[in-house]
């Protein structure tokens, strides 16, 4: 894991969209995982005033989201199709036709979690994959006990993630409890990831993520595996962090590498 402590929450969206725009800049037919959730947002926000200024393009572009509620369609203004297209996909010059959230309207969910598979696997896999993590250290919608393994499926979400989720439906609306998300497995098959955090609500998460043990009961602890995770994160999010100052030393060791290596 590549660990990158910053100052705030806005600093944490322009590294981690600068990310993206790089590998847009490098391979402009990019396949990009994408999330979902309030820590995104920022991200996209800059990946769309990138876009605009004519510094990035989208139009080579393919897109597969992490998850969605199960019963829900995509004209829903609480489904994750209806937050991708107003926050990020309606603004770029991206071909809707490219972009993939899982159908939250399938008649038959478990065949359609196959299918999502395979059409990632036809696309030639995930180049970057773009996560948050909750309070309970699941990323997508990969719950505590889900296997380390595990691939695109339907998947119930706990008490903690549906309270967490409340605040987005109004009062009597009806909430999901299920969902259909990418697996852990799924996600550990893309090239990079990138994890995003900020808010001292995520610290213990993100202390079990980072330095507890490999464990099902932090889902995101099974980034410890990839080969080429980046976690971006601000300094309340970091705050649990037994030796913060042994993160940011490896951090700039990093970067003055990084500028040696491009300096040749």
């Amino acid at each position: 894991m590549q660990i990158v402590i910053l100052d705030d929450a806005a600093q944490v969206a322009a590294y981690g969209a600068d990310i993206f725009a790089k590998q847009l800049l490098k391979k402009p037919a990019s396949v990009l995982g994408l999330a979902t959730g309030s820590t995104p947002v920022a991200l996209y926000q800059e990946l769309i005033t990138k876009n605009k200024a004519g510094d990035i393009s989208f139009s080579q572009a393919t897109t597969f989201n992490l998850d969605e509620y199960l019963g829900l369609t995509g004209e829903h203004p609480q489904s994750y199709r209806y937050f991708m297209n107003e926050q990020l996909f309606n603004h770029i010059d991206i071909d809707k036709t490219n972009t993939h959230v899982p159908p939250g309207d399938a008649e038959n969910p478990l065949a359609a979690c196959k299918d999502y598979e395979q059409k990632i696997v036809d696309a030639g896999g995930i180049d970057v994959q773009l996560l948050g993590i909750g309070r309970n250290g699941h990323i997508g919608f990969n719950e505590p006990s889900s296997g380390l393994a595990s691939r695109t499926r339907v998947k119930t979400l706990t008490k903690a993630t549906i309270d967490d989720n409340a605040r987005f439906f109004a009062e009597g609306e009806y909430q999901p409890h299920l969902s259909i998300t990418m697996g852990i497995g799924t996600i550990l098959d893309a090239k990079k990831v990138v994890l995003l955090a900020t808010g001292e609500s995520k610290a213990d998460a993100v202390h079990a993520m980072v330095e507890g043990p490999l464990m099902a009961k932090c889902p995101a602890s099974a980034l410890q595996l990839h080969k080429d995770a980046v976690i971006i994160i601000d300094k309340a999010a970091a705050s649990k962090l037994e030796d913060l100052a042994f993160y940011q030393h490896i951090e700039a060791e990093n970067q003055k590498l990084q500028a040696h290596l491009a300096s040749l």
